[in-house]
């Protein structure tokens, strides 16, 4: 008797596959009081599994809460502003439109009042590095350059946490824990290698006897091999 291919299971979301709902119970971004500046209080560092980065717990003048991405260098009782002309120190929130070229950044809008979607690793930054009468130009970890409205906020500061990829693992019960905890499945088997009830290339042989080339709108359980590839196999010289 067959069983549910994994991705299939992956696909429909069973118990196995989702994810801890512990783990990602900390909402990170900023407050949505954009019309006054607002002045807080880091009273608390969290190690939260689900975030690479540490998450600073921020207590408002107005008593007002909220989580935001931890900077390198700062510590609890360090003090935290949000507004347009608020100064230029540790994890302060500003426009980017008031923000220098050059200076880091991290946890940027993609679009102003979504509370930050860009550049949220541990040991990530970012830096303006042109501006518009309406864009503001950003160049990302990833050096690629994106222009994004001048009214969407960043923190200054780089993302604390950046000698985390550098640990050893020391063994595989660790990274099977690291990636269990961020949702993501670990080890990564080639096809060929399982059994035929287990992936539609598993079998005896090493041939996939079929095309490695998937549709984009395959169904979980066939979108395996190359989706939507535009060719493969070798080139011809």
């Amino acid at each position: 008797m067959g069983k549910r291919l994994r991705q299939q299971r992956r696909g429909k979301g069973s118990n196995a596959y989702t994810k801890l709902p512990k783990t990602y119970n900390i909402k990170v971004n900023y407050t949505k009081n954009r019309t006054s500046e607002l002045n807080g209080e880091v009273v608390d560092l969290i190690n939260n599994t689900g975030h690479s980065a540490p998450i600073m717990l921020i207590v408002y003048e107005d008593l007002s809460e909220s989580h935001m991405v931890a900077p390198e260098g700062i510590k609890i009782g360090s003090r935290v502003s949000i507004g347009d002309s608020v100064s230029y120190s540790l994890g302060n929130v500003l426009s980017l439109s008031n923000i220098p070229e050059g200076v880091p950044i991290y946890n940027i809008e993609s679009k102003p009042g979504d509370g930050g979607k860009y550049v949220r690793s541990a040991g990530s930054f970012a830096r303006v590095t042109g501006r518009t009468e309406f864009t503001v130009s950003i160049v990302l970890p990833s050096k690629k350059t994106i222009n994004l409205n001048k009214n969407c906020r960043a923190q200054l500061g780089v993302v604390a946490g950046g000698g985390k990829g550098s640990l050893p693992i020391m063994k595989a019960g660790k990274s099977h824990y690291m990636h269990h905890a961020l949702n993501r499945l670990w080890p990564k088997n080639r096809g060929v290698k399982m059994n035929a009830v287990d992936h539609p290339f598993g079998g005896s042989n090493h041939h996939k006897g079929k095309s490695s080339s998937t549709k984009r709108t395959a169904p979980p359980g066939r979108k395996v091999g190359h989706i939507a590839s535009r060719r493969t196999g070798r080139r011809k010289r």
